[in-house]
C-alpha cells in the first residue's frame, strides 16, 4: 500500500478504537487478535506477510493510543518485530495476532537469561552477539520481579533449551533498536498524555471553596509545565526520525531517555494533583507510571550513556 494514500494522523483514531475493543477481553491473546483483526500488527509489516508495509511515522500514533489507554501488552515490539522477520513464517503469525513477542532489552543468549519488561509474551527476541535471536519462551522457567507492578510483573527468562526460531543480523538488530527506542518514547509519551487529560478533566470539575481547581493559578502553572514537557518529548522524537544537517541519522536514545525523564515527571504530578487518589482504581494513573518506570528499567542507564557520548563528543 502506498503511504502517499495515507496520513500517519488518520490512524491515531482508529488505533483508539482498536485498543478499547481489545481491553474489553481478559485473556492477552483475545487482546493481540483484536488488535490484528483491527491492522495495528501488520502496520510495518511486508504486504507479502499480510502487512501494509507502511513506514514508522504510521505506528507512531499506534504506540501513542497504547500508552495513552494504558495497553498492557507489547504492541510496539509486535509491530517491530512483523517488519523485522519479513518473508518467514513468524511474521505472518505476529501479524495475524497467532502469537504474542516481546523484545528483552536485558540480558542475552550468551548470559543463558533476559529480563522480559514489557510482557507477556510467547516469543521474545535477545541479544545474541551483535544479532539478536527470537526464541520460543512459552516453556522456559522464569523467576517473577513484581516490585514495579505487582499486576504486570517483570520476568528474568531462563533461556536455556530454549527453541530459536529466527535470526537477526547486527544490521538489522541495530535498525530494529533505533525504531523500537522512537516507538518506545511515543509509549511514553502518549501515557503521560493519558494522565495530563485525566488529570485536567479532574481539576476541571473538582470544586473548592467555590471554584473549579483548574481555576487556581498554581494549579494551571503546573498543568501548563505539565504540557510543555509532554510537548517537549513529541517535538524530539519527530526530530529524531528526521536527519541531521548532514544527512546522516541523527541519535534515537537522547529522544527515548527524554521521554521516559518526562513522561515520569507527568504522571507523578498527575498523580499529586489528583490528591494521591491516581494511586488508587477509582482514578488509575498507577498503571502508566508502572509503565513508564518498567521501561526505564528496561533501559537501565541509558541518560548517563548518552551523557557520556555527547561530551565526549564535544
Amino acid at each position: 500500500m502506498s503511504s502517499e494514500e495515507l496520513r500517519p494522523e488518520e490512524f491515531a483514531q482508529a488505533a483508539d478504537a482498536a485498543i478499547a475493543d481489545a481491553l474489553s477481553k481478559k485473556h492477552p491473546h483475545e487482546q493481540v487478535a483484536v488488535l490484528a483483526q483491527a491492522g495495528l500488527c501488520s502496520v510495518m509489516a511486508d504486504e507479502a506477510d499480510g502487512g501494509l508495509g507502511l513506514d514508522l511515522a504510521f505506528a507512531l500514533p499506534i504506540a501513542h493510543a497504547a500508552g495513552r489507554l494504558q495497553l498492557p501488552l507489547p504492541l510496539a515490539e509486535q509491530m517491530l518485530l512483523a517488519r523485522a522477520l519479513a518473508g518467514t513464517p513468524c511474521a505472518a503469525a505476529l501479524v495475524a495476532g497467532e502469537q504474542l513477542a516481546g523484545i528483552a532489552w536485558q540480558g542475552s543468549l550468551q548470559a543463558g537469561s533476559a529480563r522480559l519488561d514489557h510482557g507477556p509474551a510467547d516469543w521474545v527476541l535477545v541479544a545474541d552477539g551483535d544479532g539478536a535471536a527470537l526464541l520460543d519462551l512459552r516453556e522456559a522457567k522464569h523467576d517473577t520481579q513484581a516490585t514495579l507492578d505487582p499486576d504486570h510483573p517483570q520476568l528474568w527468562l531462563s533461556l536455556e533449551g530454549a527453541p530459536v526460531l529466527a535470526r537477526l543480523d547486527a544490521r538489522s538488530w541495530s535498525a530494529l533498536r533505533r525504531d523500537a527506542q522512537l516507538l518506545l518514547a511515543e509509549f511514553a509519551n502518549g501515557a503521560a498524555e493519558g494522565a495530563l487529560q485525566a488529570t485536567a478533566a479532574y481539576l476541571a470539575t473538582r470544586v473548592q471553596f467555590g471554584r473549579p481547581l483548574s481555576a487556581k493559578q498554581a494549579v494551571r502553572h503546573l498543568l501548563a509545565r505539565m504540557r510543555l514537557l509532554q510537548e517537549v518529548s513529541s517535538a524530539a522524537i519527530r526530530r529524531a526520525m528526521r536527519p541531521d544537517e548532514f544527512g546522516a541519522p541523527r541519535d534515537t536514545r537522547p529522544g527515548l531517555a527524554g521521554a521516559i525523564a518526562n513522561a515520569a515527571f507527568v504522571i507523578e504530578k498527575a498523580i499529586h494533583l489528583h490528591g494521591g487518589m491516581g494511586f488508587t482504581w477509582e482514578l488509575p494513573l498507577h498503571p502508566a507510571l508502572r509503565a513508564v518506570r518498567k521501561l526505564d528499567a528496561a533501559f537501565h542507564g541509558l541518560p548517563q550513556s548518552v551523557g557520556r557520548d555527547f561530551i565526549e563528543s564535544v
